[in-house]
């Protein structure tokens, strides 16, 4: 969808404007990116990757993390309402105009963006680039279709909530983060649907939707041709104004979650896109860019952790979450602890595959291949701008019930294991072959990823929100390199280690609770279990 040059170029596109135009920095040498910064502040970003489609997108720091209580729910809205009549298109107009790029449309919501995204036709750049102006500049909002919305929100969350694999990471943010900030549920609260109107996503819209918030990025097209079409459509957003004021959201003013670079094949539908994202790992790269100032983020990042288990007598498996409070972005360790989520690995019992696709990772051979009770095992991490969230989880056969002549288990019986899988990290020695491998895959998921050009474009767009710059992927890749087993012992000890003082966080779902998983931290010499 879009992707950053590097060229430095000083030509104006229109003679009326000055527009600054600004090399991304590269210390790995030239490449095809280029930056420039509209009158409004407004970042332009494209990178010169030929091909036979072209893709750009808008990408707002926006989104669910940035909601309160008497907004929450306005992110869920504003993806749902987004393609829909404005005041210079009906409903029909747009369809038939989304219908003539010969590609695909779509808006997507997440904690930390919201995204205005088009894969076409090089021909339909000019098109695509109108229907996300006019979509984000010119949305009517019309009753009818908000009670429409309305109306799939409930069907969505009907639908989410039947899936654990789908609900529970949602449900881990929610007792991480104490349900404030990244807390925030991604789906609109079911209490809050009827509540959700144009007054709240128009006052949400001016509060967020600023030009110093947004970076337009492309690729396939000219890098001209992409900031005279910003420059058009895009001039009704205002730069910003000095102020000294205190926002009551001022606790929650941070960047965008980094780009997923392990997509699926087809382009599911935006919100359960945003929750697979959210159930997935992450890697962005640390920058040369000065880390944010943590009082923005009022109590820094507002990690609570706890426990919290939600009882399903009927429950087909039992699920067990263990989570810890890991590193944000700009953290120069989060390639360390990307690598250690890519050594633990897992997946599901008849998922796993063969060699390259995690059979010889840490959780597969150790869990996967020893209880066969057990359907899934996995590691995860979810980065963001300040934080991040590092842990297992399991899914299992519950105690008392016989399948295929396997006995299951309970949670308490479960937990110590991914608990022990942890402690190895921090006391044993490992070799270095494990490590290269794991280092291996981590870079070969990454760089194939990049191969996509939708994924190729939302890594420029959402690197130019966070970083200010296109990092190249010769200086991730050398990062990564960089990880020796001293290091992860250092950043396991720093994440999980006993002298964490943070509690864990624990959330089990299905016939039985876990018991005392503060003991069992502490058993296996792992921190987050003090009281």
């Amino acid at each position: 969808m879009r992707r950053a040059a590097t060229s430095a170029l000083r030509r104006s596109v229109r003679p009326r404007r000055q527009l600054h135009n600004a090399a991304a920095s590269n210390p790995a040498g030239p490449s095809t990116v280029q930056v420039t910064t509209l009158p409004n502040k407004i970042r332009v970003a494209t990178e010169s990757t030929p091909g036979h489609f072209s893709s750009l997108g808008l990408y707002v720091d926006a989104g669910s993390r940035y909601e309160d209580p008497s907004n929450s729910g306005v992110s869920h809205f504003l993806d749902r309402m987004a393609f829909k009549t404005t005041t210079t298109r009906s409903d029909l107009d747009m369809s038939t105009d989304m219908d003539k790029l010969g590609g695909q449309i779509f808006c997507s919501s997440s904690r930390e963006t919201i995204m205005y995204q088009s894969s076409h036709f090089h021909r339909a750049t000019p098109l695509a680039m109108s229907l996300i102006a006019d979509t984000v500049s010119n949305a009517a909002f019309l009753p009818e279709e908000l009670l429409a919305q309305r109306d799939a929100a409930r069907y969505e969350i009907r639908e989410v909530e039947a899936k654990p694999e789908m609900i529970l990471p949602e449900v881990l943010h929610e007792v991480a983060f104490d349900n404030k900030g990244l807390g925030n549920p991604l789906l609109c609260p079911e209490d809050r649907i009827d509540l959700v109107d144009e007054p709240a996503m128009r006052g949400f819209m001016k509060e967020w939707y600023r030009p110093e918030r947004m970076v337009i990025a492309g690729a396939g097209m000219q890098h001209e041709e992409l900031v005279e079409l910003a420059d058009k459509y895009f001039t009704s957003f205002k730069a910003p104004v000095p102020s000294t004021s205190t926002s009551a959201h001022a606790g929650a003013r941070a960047g965008p979650a980094p780009s997923h670079f392990l997509p699926g094949g087809q382009q599911p539908p935006s919100i359960y896109k945003s929750l697979t994202r959210a159930a997935s790992s992450y890697l962005y790269p640390a920058s040369s860019v000065t880390p944010p100032d943590p009082t923005l983020f009022g109590a820094r990042t507002g990690y609570t952790g706890g426990h919290k288990f939600i009882h399903d007598p009927n429950a087909e498996f039992n699920h067990v979450y263990l989570a810890f409070e890991g590193v944000g972005i700009h953290d120069e360790d989060v390639y360390t602890l990307a690598t250690m989520q890519v050594l633990l690995g897992g997946g599901g019992s008849f998922s796993a595959g063969g060699p390259g696709k995690g059979m010889y990772s840490r959780l597969y051979t150790h869990i996967l291949n020893n209880y066969p009770q057990i359907d899934h095992c996995s590691s995860f991490h979810h980065i963001y701008k300040d934080t991040s969230l590092f842990g297992l989880f399991a899914s299992f056969l519950p105690n008392a019930h016989s399948h295929r002549h396997m006995q299951g288990n309970t949670p308490a019986q479960i937990l110590p294991h991914l608990i022990h899988q942890l402690s190895l990290l921090l006391y044993t020695p490992f070799p270095r072959s494990e490590l290269d491998r794991a280092k291996n895959q981590l870079k070969s998921s990454l760089v194939m990823a990049l191969e996509s050009r939708s994924v190729e474009v939302e890594d420029l767009g959402r690197q130019m929100l966070v970083h200010g710059r296109k990092v190249p992927v010769e200086e991730m890749l050398a990062k990564i390199d960089e990880v020796d087993e001293k290091r992860v012992r250092e950043v396991a000890a720093r994440v999980f280690g006993q002298g964490v003082e943070k509690s864990a966080t624990v959330v089990v779902m299905g016939r039985e609770d876990v018991g005392d998983w503060r003991g069992a931290l502490r058993k296996y010499g792992v921190g987050g279990g003090s009281a």
